[in-house]
């Protein structure tokens, strides 16, 4: 899917009870006016409604469904600004769309460690998890549901050297929910019914690097209750979290196990290359690599044969069946570096997948 007149990026989708499948995927304006794509998806980000009869292909455009808040007037409430990872979700016949959002904290005082930071990077230190609950698509195109004031998940510590807003008392210990919450996966635990909510914080150790943690609650809406322990934690020779970030968890029920595919930005989580990696584990907390742990190279073959080598390939998110294995790969991607673009060149990829069932 692509738009040559805005972004688009990072889809995911549900098959409906009306045997459709239903996509959500962020977007947002291109062109002269709008600022190049890394600071335009912080500051214009909007989630968007699309439906097929298949699932990797043949995606129409129905509507905007998401938009900050200050659109309609509002700049106070937490998504004033933007909202972006949209990841939606079945559970006992609701639907549930997980997103961020963040506004414009406004320009710090003087002397402290945020009064350089501009205004992107303002509200990007300020991104939290958001959820909301609908019927049906009908219902979500209509705008028929209830939207909080209130972030699902924020983070808890503000541990950065310098340029952060607002940082937490000298001295503080980062948890995995450091700075900011992003990208938003939720599974429902078999073992005990429980919502494990998985994100990404940042550290800064000295560079940054995407770390992991995962929040527990009783129900699909919260609240949830960050751990303080990491997931996804494989590490570097120097002791540091390997990076990576945009998790996308699943149950399998067949091998009675948790499955995550995650962006590995350097190869070491896989001790690879950079692409996407695949991580395991019995109960949603520790994580271990299986025998093979490569899930898939930054690159597309096209139906005609035809390979695209990818300079992005992000945001994985995945269709499952009823018995736990993935069917289609849907990812944010460009191919050539997107972030001084703004022209609207990057796109979402629908790639069907084979499961060795064995």
């Amino acid at each position: 899917m692509n738009d040559a007149n805005r972004f688009v990026w990072g889809g995911s989708v549900v098959k409906g009870e009306d045997q459709k499948y239903h996509m959500l995927y962020a977007t947002w304006e291109s062109g002269d006016s709008i600022p190049p794509f890394s600071e335009s998806w912080v500051l214009h980000s909007k989630i968007a409604y699309a439906v097929s009869d298949y699932p990797d292909r043949d995606f129409k455009f129905q509507g905007i469904v998401l938009t900050g808040r200050s659109i309609d007037g509002d700049s106070t409430e937490w998504d004033a600004q933007m909202v972006h990872n949209p990841h939606i979700k079945q559970f006992n016949g609701k639907y549930y769309l997980y997103y961020i959002g963040s506004k414009d904290p406004g320009i710090q005082p003087k002397g402290s460690k945020g009064e350089n930071v501009d205004w992107r990077n303002r509200v990007q230190q300020n991104q939290c998890i958001g959820v909301i609950e609908f019927d049906s698509f009908e219902d979500l195109l209509k705008g028929n549901f209830k939207r909080s004031n209130t972030p699902l998940l924020s983070p808890r510590t503000r541990v950065k050297p310098d340029n952060i807003v607002k940082p937490s008392p000298e001295g503080t210990s980062p948890k995995p929910d450091n700075i900011i919450v992003v990208n938003p996966s939720v599974v429902q635990r078999p073992s005990d019914g429980k919502y494990l909510l998985f994100f990404k914080g940042n550290f800064y150790n000295p560079n940054w690097r995407g770390v992991h943690g995962v929040a527990i609650g009783d129900s699909p809406t919260g609240p949830f209750k960050a751990l303080d322990s990491f997931v996804f934690d494989i590490y570097n020779e120097d002791g540091t979290i390997a990076s990576g970030e945009d998790p996308y968890v699943w149950y399998h029920n067949k091998h009675e196990k948790f499955y995550v595919v995650l962006k590995d930005f350097t190869g070491k989580i896989t001790a690879g290359q950079p692409g996407l990696a695949l991580l395991e584990s019995n109960d949603g907390i520790k994580w271990t690599k299986p025998e093979r742990s490569f899930f898939m190279k930054k690159e597309v073959i096209l139906n005609n044969g035809d390979t695209l080598h990818m300079d992005r390939l992000e945001r994985p998110q995945l269709l499952i069946d009823e018995k736990g294995n993935p069917k289609v790969l849907y990812s944010a991607g460009a191919i050539t570096n997107v972030n001084t673009r703004t022209d609207g060149s990057s796109f979402n990829v629908h790639i069907p997948l084979k499961v060795n069932e064995e």
